[in-house]
């Protein structure tokens, strides 16, 4: 008797699942696109709904559209039918998930949607099933295998239903024009919501800026990096522009007479500077690449904060 191989068994789930979406992605047309404006012109929100597994990456979806500009939820056929039904409004979208289309769970949540105009998309490998056929929108599976043929679990069919789903959420992010500055409003936590932070969200602001006149005397510029210590200062002429930047590294490149000179003398022109916009990600690429610790923050050049390498790390971003 030959010895069980779970390589070749996991091998052969995946590929048969890669060909599944191979044709999901070949059948892809006009009713996607129209699944999709269907979507993005509701004033409501896109209310996810199946049974069992399909339950499962209805939940998936909803989350997946609610994190990337499109407002969803997901309400359970069986609690629709025992009030929840209440819960979906004239300008939603009704989402249903069935790989048979033939649920009787889902009766109630059709009926609903048909008594009161609400867009049906279904998401089903049975185009002439109860739900098929009622669905405005129909995107259809591939009557494809599932990995566990001989007992039929739920698996090759609900790979297809997270694609769909994903695909979905990516066309309408799209078509929204949502941006990573969107994307950080609906994700504040984790590694992802703090690469999303701006310099701006981290930035020490006016009181906190080590800043020196162009003339002024260094033991007068020493001070204020002492103060203020982030290791630095920056140079300002009359106007309130940032023109350089004094570090340790001036200093000691100045030892000697440093006290007699003035700041503009000492300081390295021209300094590497951010806008309070861009991602906080943008400030630790300059700063690893150019081996500094301290970023100025400028508008139209004149300073509006100061970054350091320690915010980032405190905010999570390294």
């Amino acid at each position: 008797m030959s010895a069980f191989d779970a390589v070749s068994v996991g091998q052969r789930v995946i590929l048969g699942e890669a060909e599944a979406l191979r044709a999901l992605s070949d059948d892809l047309g006009e009713t996607f696109a129209r699944a999709v404006e269907t979507v993005f012109h509701a004033k409501g929100r896109v209310v996810c709904t199946g049974m069992g597994k399909s339950g499962h990456v209805a939940r998936k979806i909803a989350a997946t559209l609610a994190s990337t500009g499109t407002s969803a939820m997901f309400v359970h056929p069986a609690e629709a039918s025992h009030g929840d039904l209440g819960m979906i409004g004239p300008d939603d979208v009704v989402l249903a998930l069935s790989k048979s289309g033939a649920g009787r769970e889902l009766s109630d949540t059709l009926v609903y949607a048909k008594r009161f105009s609400i867009p049906l998309i279904a998401m089903t490998a049975v185009a002439d099933s109860q739900l098929g056929l009622a669905a405005d929108v129909l995107l259809l599976l591939p009557d494809a295998p599932e990995a566990t043929a001989e007992v039929s679990a739920p698996t090759t069919s609900t790979t297809l239903q997270i694609a769909l789903g994903d695909a979905l959420a990516v066309a309408l992010l799209e078509r929204r024009g949502f941006t990573a500055s969107d994307f950080r409003v609906f994700h504040p936590g984790g590694k992802l919501g703090s690469m999303l932070r701006t310099v701006g969200d981290l930035m020490h602001g006016d009181q906190e800026l080590p800043l020196v006149a162009a003339d002024a005397p260094m033991p007068a510029a020493l001070l204020v990096m002492s103060e203020k210590r982030f290791g630095a200062a920056g140079v300002i002429d009359a106007s309130g522009q940032l023109i350089g930047l004094i570090t340790d590294g001036d200093l000691r490149r100045h030892m000697d007479g440093l006290m007699s000179h003035i700041s503009s003398e000492v300081m390295t022109r021209a300094p590497l500077t951010i806008g309070p916009t861009s991602l906080a990600a943008e400030a630790l690429k300059i700063m690893n690449e150019r081996r500094i610790t301290v970023l100025f923050v400028v508008e139209d050049n004149r300073p509006v904060g100061i970054l350091h390498v320690h915010d980032l790390l405190r905010a999570g971003i390294i």
